[in-house]
């Protein structure tokens, strides 16, 4: 190895590069890189490798199989190769380790099947639960969080952070955006109604903090929805930051719902005992997934995540193109269409149909 390298030490630099991304990743996001690396820098105090200068492809190579003699999934390997080799590009960026080593990394493929998460929350799923929320728990704050994440496709983060100051519904709500150095002033006079706005907060962080920020458009149905909840049944509080949280709780010394109560509420509207029979041939007077904190073990319920998947999957179904989708949820076109495209063939088929008619000459 080139004698040229200062001398550095795997978990050294895994600080170093988590240190870096702080500014524009969020603090989850951060844990599941650190908690990706930690086997690696295991293997590397095993195998004696206390400075990076000395690290070569056929060690990489060597620590992958031994990952792969533990059993793990391929999608998981591709998870903490992938994860190890951005790590190694920012370390061959900072001379800690020799040039060209990343390009000598591979990441182990997955097929499409083996990437995607099966447990989305489908369509006709999610249209049977707004149906009955509409029905039996109408201007309900399970209504509102059901609506806003099917709708939007926003992480649960997202949801959590909004204040009421981030609806607009009325052209009145518009006068709070005057004067943003962040707006388009002229734009906004030509901008229409109504919409909620995603903002990053310290305390209540978007996964891509500032980049994650973004006005998302809404139905008229579903921001009716949102302001019934919070005409009605929306219980005024403050949160420790004095801000006026959208999503309220009359429990605890804060006022704005935990990340955990909206999970779990998420779960027990996904269960589909709640709204029928139980497909799964439980006794619902016994069934554990129906006790307090156990609801996550009823094998139809969801958390949000799968909402998110469910949702994206509709608008791509529905023919929308994978940037506007993206820009809609927050993501890259490239992770539309990786992680989060489940497509049903027929409907695809005819979304393509649609969109072909519709340049047709008449």
């Amino acid at each position: 190895m080139s004698d040229d390298l200062e001398p550095i030490a795997p978990q050294e630099a895994v600080d170093l590069w988590l240190d870096r991304l702080q500014s524009t990743r969020a603090d989850e996001t951060l844990q599941s890189y650190r908690y990706r690396l930690k086997p690696f820098v295991q293997w590397c105090k095993q195998e004696g490798i206390d400075n990076l200068n000395d690290l070569t492809s056929r060690d990489v190579f060597q620590f992958d199989s031994a990952r792969r003699a533990e059993g793990l999934k391929v999608s998981t390997l591709n998870n903490q190769i992938g994860t190890l080799k951005q790590f190694i590009q920012f370390c061959e960026r900072i001379d800690a380790v020799p040039e060209g080593l990343p390009a000598k990394i591979e990441v182990p493929s997955v097929e499409l099947a083996d990437r995607v998460n099966d447990e989305l929350l489908s369509a006709e799923r999610a249209e049977t639960i707004r149906e009955n929320l509409n029905r039996y728990a109408r201007a309900s704050r399970r209504q509102a969080m059901f609506e806003l994440l099917w709708h939007t496709g926003c992480r649960l983060g997202g949801l959590r952070g909004l204040d009421l100051r981030d609806c607009f519904f009325e052209e009145s709500d518009l006068e709070r955006l005057r004067h943003q150095d962040d707006i388009d002033q002229a734009a906004l006079e030509q901008v229409d109604v109504p919409f909620i706005y995603f903002r990053h907060r310290p305390e209540t962080p978007l996964k891509n903090k500032r980049e994650g920020e973004r006005p998302v458009a809404l139905s008229q149905t579903v921001a009716d929805r949102v302001q019934e909840y919070i005409d009605v049944h929306r219980v005024e509080r403050q949160d420790s930051n004095d801000r006026r949280p959208l999503l309220t709780t009359e429990k605890g010394d804060d006022g704005r719902a935990s990340k955990s109560s909206i999970r779990r509420e998420i779960y027990i509207m996904t269960q589909p005992c709640h709204w029928g029979s139980c497909p799964h041939d439980r006794d619902t007077t016994n069934c554990e997934a129906l006790e307090h904190t156990l609801e996550a073990r009823c094998p139809s319920s969801r958390s949000p995540h799968p909402i998110r998947t469910g949702s994206i999957t509709h608008m791509r179904d529905e023919g929308w193109p994978p940037e506007v989708v993206a820009e809609r949820v927050n993501a890259t076109p490239d992770v539309i269409r990786e992680h989060y495209d489940h497509p049903d063939p027929i409907r695809r088929m005819q979304s393509r149909r649609d969109f072909l008619s519709e340049g047709d000459p008449e």
